[in-house]
């Protein structure tokens, strides 16, 4: 993995940390409006995550023709 890459999939695991611990577990996940500000910011990470490992396997396929 390049550190390209690498800085990013730090930058994204610490925004999921950081909205996991903000949301308030003893409400609704989706019924306050505080925690739907996290659970989708949280989402939009994992997102990432899923894009930065994807462009991670298409950078290794096209190095080695």
């Amino acid at each position: 993995m390049q550190k390209f890459y690498k800085v990013f999939l730090v930058v994204f695991i610490v925004f999921i940390a950081i909205n996991l611990y903000a949301i308030n577990w003893q409400t609704e996940i989706l019924g306050d409006e505080d925690n739907v500000r996290f659970v989708f910011s949280a989402a939009a990470a994992a997102l990432g995550l899923l894009v930065l490992f994807v462009m991670d396997t298409w950078s290794r396929i096209g190095a080695k023709k």
